[in-house]
């Protein structure tokens, strides 16, 4: 089965060459429509600019879908996040750390003298 991760990476790559994709064909037609409405370049400018702007609030609004998306997948699959194996790796330290504490103390707790014919 392929990492499940790779897979979200290519997605989202993929979804990033659409957007772009499509980014650039709308400066194509916007610059054809210039010239058949006969807009003056500073209309077409101002158009292009109000475009841009809507277009980036839409790349916002795709990005945060898409990984609100990733986001609930992971979670259906139960992969643990970041802040979940950092929390678990705190405890594993510190009940690593009690161990070692208890070994030291028992090295270093007298031994009791061996009873007479035993």
């Amino acid at each position: 089965m392929p990492d499940i991760r790779e897979t979200f990476k290519e997605a989202w790559s993929s979804a990033l060459a659409g957007v772009n994709a499509a980014e650039a064909e709308a400066e194509k037609v916007l610059g054809k429509l210039a010239d058949v409405a006969g807009l003056s370049p500073e209309d077409v400018k101002r158009h292009a600019r109000e475009f841009g702007e809507r277009l980036v609030t839409q790349r916002r609004d795709l990005e945060r879908a898409i990984d609100e998306a990733v986001r609930r997948t992971a979670n259906r699959f139960r992969i643990p996040s970041q802040a979940d194996i950092g929390a678990l790796t705190k405890r594993v330290e510190e009940v690593s750390a009690r161990i070692d504490a208890l070994a030291r103390e028992k090295q270093a707790a007298p031994r009791p003298e061996e009873k007479p014919g035993a």
